[in-house]
């Protein structure tokens, strides 16, 4: 719950502009976290999507469509955040090819690399990356102070990037051509 309300209007305002790229009929991947967690309530007004992920609150709140079908992969299940992590969790992402992969992280730094703590969670990320079309980050300024050991992909294996903050120079140079969000912060 302390990691849901962190950055809280930020996520929403990141998810909303994220499941704004995403068409009706789409088939998607979610992976673990509480940005993809909002982008799953974004989505609540989408129609005919497919929905495959490794995170059961995302599930959940998706369940509250009757446009979305759920798949959940499987795997050792983490208690803390209702992860599904894991080889298990690895190989149901492998027997799928996703319209579009909606991925969160632990940290991004400075060099581009999306970054986690657990290598059973990257495992399930890697695979949702190799196995879709486009290839969507959400990640809140937050991210873009901390550090994680555990590398997931690079900047250069993404289509897009939504954060609500300007992103450092270096960075912003690896985004260059692309579709590159900076959520404006809220205006109240």
């Amino acid at each position: 719950e302390e990691r849901r309300r962190l950055n809280e209007t930020a996520k929403k305002r990141i998810a909303q502009a994220c499941a704004g790229a995403i068409p009706d009929g789409a088939s998607v991947f979610l992976n673990i976290g509480t940005t993809t967690e909002a982008v799953a309530r974004a989505l609540l007004g989408h129609r005919r999507l497919m929905v495959v992920t490794n995170n059961l609150n995302a599930a959940e709140i998706l369940s509250a469509s009757p446009e979305c079908e759920i798949t959940l992969t499987g795997g050792r299940l983490r208690s803390e955040d209702g992860g599904l992590v894991g080889p298990l969790a690895a190989r149901s992402v492998d027997q799928f090819r996703f319209d579009v992969a909606v991925l969160g992280c632990s940290a991004l730094d400075a060099g581009g690399d999306l970054l986690d703590f657990d290598p059973q969670e990257v495992m399930v990320s890697q695979s949702a990356l190799h196995r879709a079309r486009r290839r969507l980050v959400v990640a809140d300024r937050s991210k873009l102070r901390r550090p994680a050991p555990i590398r997931i992909c690079s900047l250069a294996e993404i289509d897009a990037l939504y954060t609500d903050a300007p992103l450092p120079e270096a960075l912003a140079a690896q985004c260059d051509g692309w579709d590159t969000a900076i959520v404006p912060p809220d205006p109240a």
